[in-house]
């Protein structure tokens, strides 16, 4: 561009630090004129929104809709510095032909390994184990299980699901990996070295399920309660991606039995409140919605944004680029 472009940061002011630590910030500033003012609410932004050609966004970023866009005609391009768009990005931003640009696969890699940590957590009955070891029981060698010849049963080819199918396959122990995604053809599946199946067939023969498919309206308690129903006693349910992707009190109802394990970084709800079973049961494992990047990883997200930004300014193609058509099969 003949003139240095205009930037404005819309983000919580509590990230801003951890997504822009003060190198990236130097080399944003480098990159374009940023607006003094981070902008958290579009009300007050005034004449920054006026002159602005990017956004540089990431959580908690105020909704981008026709009104917003009105009030900013030069806008060009948007660039997420976290993972998903969808909360905040409505269809207009692309029909006003304004380039939009996702931090997801920074995002991705952090999920994947813990995604991972899980299921050899869950091949190796890791909860069952440490319940029994809390009541003074060390499990006899015939009482312990390995993860070697486990079969893991992955709902969902996204961006996260070909990173932990990729693991799985590499992996020593092993794994038998089905895989049930209804727009993955067969001749591709068999290049990742999986088998398709469909998803009753996948609940049937796992020891572990692990969860990475969109949330749609037709995936919503896409894990309900005939499919847990299906599962081989013992078996696990890993899911790192929504919560309203389980039909949580369907599972809840299982691990209460005994009959289930649960690996979960995401509910629904989101926090699930204090008193609620899942809680207190010990074959569950649950944490705050951590798989992604956390404290000091979270600057990976800005700098793959700054780079973002510093290839759109060069005119050149958007690696985490979004399109509208992807908000149908995208987190």
């Amino acid at each position: 561009m003949a003139e240095r472009p205009k930037l404005v940061l819309a983000m919580r002011p509590d990230i801003l630090d951890l997504v822009l630590p003060a190198p990236l910030r130097t080399r944003l500033d480098a990159l374009a004129d940023v607006h003094p003012a981070l902008v958290t609410d579009w009300d007050d932004a005034g004449a920054a929104l006026a002159a602005a050609d990017v956004l540089f966004t990431g959580w908690g970023c105020p909704v981008l809709d026709a009104a917003l866009l009105d009030r900013a005609p030069r806008l060009a391009a948007v660039i997420h510095a976290a993972g998903s768009v969808k909360a905040h990005v409505r269809p207009e931003v692309w029909q006003r032909g304004v380039a939009v640009s996702s931090a997801a696969d920074a995002n991705a890699a952090p999920v994947i390994e813990f995604t991972m940590a899980t299921v050899w957590l869950a091949a190796r009955r890791t909860l069952g184990s440490a319940a029994g070891y809390a009541g003074g029981h060390l499990p006899g060698f015939q009482e312990r299980t390995g993860a070697d010849g486990a079969t893991v049963g992955v709902i969902g080819a996204s961006r996260i699901g070909r990173g932990v199918i990729a693991r799985l396959t590499a992996a020593p122990a092993g794994f038998r990996v089905l895989l049930a995604d209804p727009y993955v053809p067969a001749a591709e599946a068999d290049r990742m070295g999986v088998e398709l199946v469909g998803p009753d067939e996948l609940f049937r023969r796992s020891d572990i399920v692990t969860v990475h498919a969109p949330d749609l309206p037709e995936t919503h308690h896409l894990v309900d309660a005939r499919r847990l129903a299906l599962l081989r006693d013992g078996a696990a349910v890993v899911n790192t991606a929504r919560g309203r992707l389980v039909d949580t009190e369907a599972l809840t109802r299982e691990c209460e039995a005994g009959r289930l394990d649960a690996y979960l970084d995401v509910t629904e709800p989101e926090p699930l409140p204090a008193g609620h079973a899942l809680h207190r049961l010990p074959n569950v494992l649950l944490t705050p919605h951590i798989a992604g990047c956390q404290g000091t990883e979270v600057r990976r997200l800005g700098a793959y944004a700054v780079d973002e930004v510093e290839r759109w300014a060069r005119g050149e193609p958007l690696l985490g680029a979004v399109l509208a058509d992807d908000l149908a099969r995208i987190a």
